[in-house]
């Protein structure tokens, strides 16, 4: 069943729903594009265009979709599909629709009632990934890979942070990536004690370098990170890395469908408090990734009792330590649970401590 027919299936016979951001419309038509809707009923589908996109969608959008390229505006043509199939209840993303967008719909869709909902959702259909969005997210887990290995091969002194982050980069476009799955982070030294550093043009400074990257395939992204040592590491460094990675293994050992989100963070969280490093891990144990970087699940202590690993969640297991001002680490691998519950790592490269 195609992603459009399961969301179809979740729309009341009475009600349509309006698609309006880049993921979702993506995620139903496979077409990915900036301009128009996707108009959904329970028994049809219409991707709304203009003339720039008109041919590259009726070669690539799923073909259950009637393309239209309307000569007035788009929202006049939605109104006047929505009388057409004589629906008046009208499913907006209340995550995404902006508050300009919520009043061109009231003076559009004046005998119209808007509802939220869409969001909603979508959201509990792309959190369950199915074959195709498994084997795209293992080919981009596979380019940033391979990234890392290049990577240890490039990097010595006098290489700026920034470089790191551009070579990472490159080659994971010319590997075949779609794009980046996200900003680049390639800090070092004091500067990796901040989890979502920014990389710098000064030199990578001896200490700890973390990086965490991802390439994007098919529209669906990678997440990895990895702590190398610029020079010697000391035996507190080692202490530190020695910890974290201790912390990632159990997680991963435990981890398993039917598991508690939450209790799969405290395994992580209470080795490393455990350590000596109580409010030194300030952010959850993971989340989940699709087309978006950060999706649903959280592995988190905030997360509810009721929310478990299922079969189709993809996750990120990525513990890590920082000490403010002096430096930090961070271990992640990216996992499937399986139909079997069972759990698939894509993530393949070392996670032992490498000194360069």
């Amino acid at each position: 069943m195609t992603h459009l027919q399961k969301f179809q299936q979740k729309l009341e016979s009475d009600r349509a729903a309006l698609i309006s951001s880049a993921q979702n419309t993506f995620y139903l038509s496979g077409f990915r594009y900036d301009d128009g809707y996707l108009l959904i009923f329970p028994s049809r589908a219409v991707l709304l265009t203009d003339f720039r996109y008109e041919e590259a969608a009726q070669s690539h959008a799923d073909s259950a979709f009637e393309v239209l390229c309307p000569k007035r505006g788009m929202l006049d043509a939605v109104r006047e599909l929505l009388l057409e199939e004589n629906v008046r209840d009208l499913l907006i993303e209340e995550e995404s629709v902006t508050v300009a967008l919520g009043e061109r719909l009231n003076q559009k869709l004046t005998d119209v009632t808007v509802h939220k909902g869409a969001s909603a959702r979508l959201k509990a259909l792309r959190v369950i990934k199915d074959e195709g969005e498994i084997a795209a997210i293992a080919a981009a887990q596979e380019i940033t890979d391979a990234a890392f290995s290049h990577i240890l091969g490039y990097l010595k002194p006098g290489v700026r942070e920034i470089d790191v982050a551009l070579e990472l980069e490159f080659f994971m476009r010319r590997a075949g990536a779609d794009g980046i799955a996200f900003h680049t982070i390639a800090v070092s030294g004091a500067a990796s004690s901040l989890p979502h550093g920014v990389p710098r043009s000064c030199p990578l400074e001896r200490g700890f370098l973390t990086m965490d990257f991802g390439a994007r395939v098919g529209g669906y992204c990678a997440d990895m990170t990895r702590t190398v040592v610029i020079g010697r590491a000391d035996a507190e460094m080692k202490r530190l890395y020695d910890t974290v990675l201790k912390a990632q293994r159990a997680a991963l050992d435990r981890a398993a469908g039917g598991v508690s989100c939450r209790a799969l963070d405290l395994v992580a969280r209470d080795i490393i408090d455990g350590a000596g490093y109580e409010g030194c891990f300030g952010h959850s144990l993971g989340h989940g990734v699709g087309l978006d970087v950060h999706e649903d699940p959280r592995l988190s202590r905030g997360a509810s009792e009721s929310a478990v690993l299922l079969p189709g969640h993809v996750v990120t297991v990525e513990p890590g330590i920082y000490l403010a001002g002096k430096y930090g680490c961070r271990i992640e691998d990216m996992i499937a649970v399986n139909a079997d519950g069972s759990i698939r790592n894509f993530t393949k490269s070392t996670k032992e401590l490498i000194e360069i």
